[in-house]
């Protein structure tokens, strides 16, 4: 089994993207069979090195999560093996638990963020208007306080090297109609709601986080992508919380406080990292998955 993969390479099957993270490849006419590599990006860019089972964590943590909230809403992973889709089995082992095959669906042109603490974009929004994504907070909230309830705030999907927008609620209506869009604001918060008491009670805070959503067939609504991973979520240790500051996050936090000490102006070519930094890095992933999952 490799220790890092930051391209995917299988051979007999069409690739239809290569993303940030994921390798996307053409399964058939209804299924997509998705690798989640080591790749690891900071302020939009791609870097040059992996982290070492990076893709693996984030994988088994999804799955983790898709089984513990299932039912709430079904999701996107298909009952097929993936010894059907790659009969060869040196190249299986290979990819580790980095790969998994999914059901084509139609995602939803947002991305729906859930966010329970006053941190990042959001924190940056009330400064300005005592507001974030258009709902009104509390006036002297500080820094990383939590919010009196979880709030939805959702963005549109940018494409490739641009930036998300965040939305008010109103124009998420109009992308997707007045009950997808309070389908999709609804869930998101049970989601985020049931699964922050979890990690909670496991020493973790989870501060914000994003969910994707896609449509099959029939209409229905299907959880898709990742969830409630270090990717995608800010998860804080509670030993180390406190407002009126930015708690240490377990991500890619030791990535960027790096970076940001260099003459970088977070333009490609990226910088190396030094090998000290992407351990450390590899051992905040594993860290957050042995937390989260532990009975």
């Amino acid at each position: 089994m490799n220790n890092h993969i930051l391209n995917s390479e299988i051979s007999h099957l069409e690739l239809l993207n290569r993303g940030k993270v994921r390798d996307i490849y053409v399964l058939g006419e209804d299924h997509l069979l998705i690798v989640t590599t080591d790749r690891i990006s900071a302020f939009d860019v791609i870097l040059n090195q992996p982290i070492p089972g990076k893709g693996e964590v984030l994988n088994r943590i999804s799955n983790f999560w898709f089984d513990r909230i299932s039912h709430l809403l079904p999701n996107h992973l298909s009952d097929m093996s993936l010894s059907e889709a790659i009969p060869n089995p040196d190249m299986r082992n290979s990819l580790g638990d980095r790969a998994i095959i999914v059901r084509k669906l139609r995602p939803l042109p947002i991305e729906a963020i859930v966010r329970g603490y006053l941190i990042g974009s959001g924190w940056k929004d009330y400064q300005s208007t005592g507001s974030v994504c258009g709902i009104a907070l509390p006036e002297n909230l500080r820094q990383a306080d939590q919010l009196p309830e979880a709030i939805f705030t959702p963005s549109t999907k940018a494409e490739a090297g641009e930036h998300d927008q965040n939305i008010n609620y109103d124009e998420c209506v109009q992308l997707l109609g007045d009950s997808l869009a309070e389908k999709v604001r609804d869930l998101s918060l049970k989601i985020y709601t049931e699964a922050a008491i979890h990690a909670r009670e496991r020493g973790i805070i989870i501060a914000d986080t994003k969910f994707e959503f896609g449509l099959d067939d029939a209409s229905v609504l299907h959880l898709i992508d990742e969830v409630l991973t270090p990717d995608s979520s800010r998860f804080w240790p509670v030993s180390h919380y406190e407002p009126d500051s930015s708690p240490p996050s377990y991500d890619k936090q030791f990535v960027r406080d790096y970076l940001e000490t260099l003459d970088w102006n977070k333009q490609p070519p990226a910088p190396d990292l030094p090998e000290s930094i992407i351990q450390q890095t590899a051992e905040k992933y594993r860290e957050a998955e042995r937390t989260l999952t532990k009975s």
